[in-house]
């Protein structure tokens, strides 16, 4: 049960990047976008709300408040879940989605890790050659003309790691959630002041679809708000070392996922980027786990 959970988090976790890229780019070359980069986060941290507040009504009944009293979330956590989720919708207007995913995914493991270092704890020699290797993947990402390609968006590529930090901020605030679904809904919930600021200062130059509309509220509602739900499930059987591994799956999973259905390419440089980076962070994993 826990590899099927597990899978089913990861891919959630990837669709993400892929419904995010889907509603904010045409691959069919149409029209430029079906739905603007805010009006997408506002509807996928309002499907989100909905889900989880759903799902923690289900879960904890009116009749059983005892972990509602202790699980309401931060504000602090809040801030750092809208920050990820706006910058994430900007990026991707000038990423790819196999790009994106690896500088998500690359910023939340190394900003913890720096965040980590910061806080006192030592390094053993292979987390910090690992840390390398992820820095110097993410050099060679941004390098231009590498193998005659067009280097990535540094405008793009600078929101998504803001929004790979704020993730990792928000996963270390909540790292000590004794009931990480509640929190979570709480976190999403607490967003709508910050929704209701960013509808004010975009509104009159939003545009949505309908199919614009249902690929945000399905990031929302299933890939986040079902996502989390499933991978909090997942977590109870996974160690910390097994949970830090696999979601080295979720960037190459991303990249199929916009090669399926974004009608992306993925190109050399990208290819060995990646293995950089994820090859660092699971060195990272290993010494850590070896110390």
């Amino acid at each position: 049960m826990t590899i099927f959970l597990t899978a089913l988090s990861l891919i959630a976790f990837a669709a993400n990047s892929v419904l995010c890229r889907l509603a904010l780019s045409d691959p069919i070359g149409i029209t430029s976008s079906s739905i603007d980069a805010a009006s997408f986060t506002i509807l996928r941290l309002l499907a989100g709300a909905i889900m989880l507040a759903l799902m923690i009504t289900l879960k904890h009944p009116s009749k059983d408040t005892s972990h509602a009293n202790h699980a309401k979330g931060s504000w602090t956590a809040s801030l750092m879940l809208f920050i990820y989720a706006a910058t994430f919708s900007y990026a991707y207007i000038s990423l790819d989605t196999a790009t994106g995913a690896l500088v998500l995914f690359g910023s939340v493991q190394i900003s913890m890790l720096v965040i980590s270092i910061f806080r006192g704890n030592r390094l053993a020699w292979l987390e910090w050659l690992g840390m390398a290797a992820s820095f110097a993947g993410f050099i060679y990402l941004v390098l231009p003309n590498v193998d005659n390609t067009i280097a990535p968006s540094i405008t793009g590529i600078i929101l998504m790691a803001g929004s790979g930090i704020a993730w990792g901020v928000y996963t270390l605030l909540g790292r000590n959630s004794k009931d990480p679904l509640c929190d979570t809904a709480y976190n999403f919930m607490r967003t709508l002041p910050l929704i209701a600021l960013l509808t004010a200062f975009t509104f009159s130059n939003s545009h949505i679809s309908l199919q614009g509309a249902i690929l945000a509220i399905l990031s929302g509602a299933l890939a986040s708000g079902l996502g989390y739900s499933i991978w909090y499930a997942a977590l109870k059987g996974l160690s910390a070392t097994q949970s830090a591994i696999v979601q080295l799956a979720v960037p190459v999973l991303a990249a199929i996922g916009g090669v399926v259905f974004v009608a992306e390419s993925v190109s050399l440089q990208l290819i060995a980027a990646s293995s950089m980076v994820l090859g660092g962070i699971l060195l990272v994993v290993l010494g850590k786990n070896k110390t």
